[in-house]
């Protein structure tokens, strides 16, 4: 006779948040909460508690959770392939790839896997290309960054970052890179001189706070840029696809880059996919065995990934993002001088920022959890708001009423 397996009671979130302590690396400190399910913009605990998810994965979610169309092409790609590696072509890469590029107005994709594996690879291409094409002396090339970024966490990554959190023990640090004030190109030109390969640049700074430049900032760095004969490398990773009611941040000031790194929502929420869009001159430059990576361009990544350029093809989630945008803006600017001090916000993304005297950014996280309402500090009193683009006004709406009732 066979017995069956008696089954372990399952944990309450607060015995799964003390299992974690012993066993898992403290890299991060999140809020007390532990997911069990998602479907669309909510999310359920162990408990059963439901809550309105205004983070969305840090804009990995901009679909929602388990959007049908995303979850269907993964499953139909889960019956078929997962995995050749790159030392053999598949039959759905080609597909992401074309779609990608003609959603982006560019020509070809390298495809990687995580938003630093971007970055990295951006970094490597823009060396590559000023040794080989604008004739840098070897080993000299210079990359422009600007204060306040966040492109990673790698070490290459945080050499450049101005986060001393980021910093802090982890160098020597790779050389190469100059920083500059965002939003100031007079500083920018300053920094730019023959050896400069590219400048690498956030159109919108999320980590920072959602820092939005100045109008005609971005025209004016490609301007400089082009005059200067270096690249322009604009990291979309979370402003991108969508998320500020164009497809690309750039778009607004219909600036082109010569790179353009995605990542997060390009990946569905289901697998991570990023990629390098760039002109076939600058791509061109990699060879085989020069740069790759045995999950990128995977097939269930590229099922997964041309469905969510599927979707960004019919122009709705960016409708939805810019018209949501508006009720976000007037909700905040309802709570201004109300315990908001101030807020930055394009299309569904915005950074608040909260009266000192009332509480941390932490603390304002926490009091919206007992609300229901799911979103992340920054920077002291900031919280950022990106909630997923399929929210409805009435969601909206209610979430900012418990930020009235928690700042109130």
């Amino acid at each position: 006779m066979t017995v069956a397996p008696v089954k372990a009671p399952r944990r309450t979130s607060a015995e799964l948040i003390s299992a974690e302590t012993p066993v898992l690396a403290h890299n991060y400190h999140p809020l007390p909460v532990v997911v069990a399910r998602a479907e669309g913009t909510w999310v359920e605990d162990v408990e059963g508690r439901r809550y309105l998810d205004l983070l969305a994965g840090y804009s990995a979610l901009n679909f929602g959770h388990r959007h049908p169309a995303l979850i269907e092409a993964a499953h139909r790609q889960l019956d078929q392939l997962t995995l050749t590696s790159r030392a053999f072509h598949n039959d759905r890469l080609a597909g992401f790839a074309e779609g990608l590029a003609e959603l982006t107005g560019l020509d070809m994709v390298l495809p990687m896997n995580t938003g630093a594996e971007a970055v990295e690879s951006a970094v490597k291409v823009a060396r590559k290309w000023a040794y080989e094409i604008k004739g840098v002396p070897a080993d000299r090339a210079t990359i422009v960054v600007a204060d306040g970024n966040f492109h990673g966490r790698t070490t290459t990554i945080v050499s450049f970052s101005t986060d001393e959190s980021a910093r802090a023990g982890f160098g020597p640090f790779t050389p190469g890179f100059r920083v500059v004030p965002y939003n100031d190109l007079a500083a920018l030109e300053a920094a730019v001189d023959e050896t400069t390969a590219a400048v690498l640049l956030e159109p919108i700074q999320g980590e920072a706070g959602v820092v939005i430049p100045d109008d005609g900032y971005l025209t004016g760095v490609r301007d400089l840029t082009r005059r200067a004969g270096c690249l322009f490398i604009a990291d979309e990773i979370q402003s991108g696809l969508g998320r500020t009611g164009r497809t690309l941040a750039v778009d607004h000031e219909a600036v082109r880059p010569d790179m353009l790194l995605l990542g997060k929502a390009l990946g569905g929420g289901i697998v991570p996919v990023s990629a390098v869009v760039a002109g076939r001159d600058v791509l061109g430059v990699l060879r085989p065995g020069e740069h790759g990576s045995t999950f990128g361009g995977n097939p269930l990544s590229a099922a997964v990934g041309s469905a969510v350029v599927d979707l960004l093809a019919t122009g709705e989630f960016q409708r939805r993002a810019a018209d949501l945008g508006e009720v976000l803006c007037t909700g905040l600017e309802a709570l201004t001088g109300k315990g908001v001090t101030g807020f930055r916000a394009r299309g569904l993304w915005a950074g608040v920022d909260i009266d000192p005297a009332i509480g941390t950014g932490r603390r304002i996280s926490e009091l919206l959890l007992a609300e229901g309402v799911l979103v992340k500090d920054t920077h002291g009193s900031t919280i950022r708001l990106a909630p997923p683009l399929t929210i409805t006004r009435e969601e909206l709406e209610s979430a900012l009423a418990a930020l009235g009732r928690v700042l109130g």
